[in-house]
């Protein structure tokens, strides 16, 4: 092969890596097209019609309480992020304390709880009148629900506010202490108020994962107008023997949760424009 040959084969140009980005990038939507041709085509949607979305059921479950179940999701879920929220900031707290036992306790309570499902601590509650004899506790069901809802969300909390504690300048605490400022009022009036700008998003987070954890509130044994969304789906759908009053109230999470994702989203953007 002659020198110029070589050059020109040298400086033949290839693909460049945003070329073959875009490249693996239509066979990944084309493979996605084809499988999503391949679920419609093969499905039978009068079954899956028949089984999951029958219009009359979706009727009688809008009509004969579903709107008080989602009313009543709403009522477990706010009850339990309070006391989550307000048990979370005193275990933050005792973490971060120089006091060795409330650090020890803190942390005890926190990995205990984080390690041990919601739904242990829903039994635990519903077995409590056989373990104490005369035992009741207040508001029930809903002191039941958002105590063992709020004892699981604390424990979360506790490490979320705990981390934007400590994402507060010290600088602005021993200014503050200079300036005369008694330890905890400067938490109360200086850090406590800027770490919880901090972490807004991710206690949103915390409460789209109550919203859907108040449905193990059936382990309970509350009564009928006591039901939450799933609750109150499973009931009706095991009395109509099909699975379509489930799945409805399985969309009403929705009602709930998007809105939620949606202020997750802004948060987070604002909090990035503040950075």
């Amino acid at each position: 092969m002659s020198a110029p040959e070589q050059t020109t084969v040298a400086r033949r140009p290839g693909l460049s890596p945003r070329q073959r980005a875009q490249r693996w990038r239509i066979v990944q939507y084309a493979v996605l097209i084809v499988l999503v041709l391949v679920a419609i085509f093969a499905a039978d949607w009068q079954q899956i019609g028949d089984v999951f979305f029958r219009p009359a059921l979706i009727k009688t479950a809008l009509t004969e309480g579903l709107p008080q179940a989602l009313l009543k999701t709403i009522e477990y879920t706010a009850g339990a992020f309070v006391i989550g929220l307000v048990a979370g900031t005193v275990l933050a707290l005792m973490r971060l304390s120089s006091v060795g036992p409330y650090r020890w306790l803190a942390t005890a309570y926190i990995e205990f709880f984080r390690g041990l499902p919601a739904i242990v601590v829903f039994i635990a509650f519903s077995l409590l009148p056989l373990a104490f004899e005369g035992m009741t506790v207040p508001l029930d069901p809903y002191g039941v629900v958002w105590l063992a809802l709020g004892i699981v969300a604390a424990a979360y909390m506790a490490e979320v506010i705990r981390a934007g504690i400590q994402a507060v300048p010290r600088g602005q605490i021993e200014a503050a202490r200079s300036l005369g400022m008694p330890a905890g009022l400067a938490m109360r009036k200086i850090v406590l108020p800027q770490a919880f700008r901090i972490v807004l998003p991710p206690l949103a987070n915390d409460l789209i994962l109550l919203v859907k954890d108040s449905s193990l509130v059936f382990i309970i044994g509350v009564s009928t107008s006591g039901n939450e969304l799933t609750g109150f789906g499973r009931e009706l759908a095991n009395s109509e023997s099909n699975l379509t009053p489930l799945i409805t109230a399985g969309f009403c999470y929705l009602i709930i949760t998007l809105p939620l994702g949606i202020l997750v989203r802004r948060l987070e953007a604002r909090a990035a424009r503040a950075r």
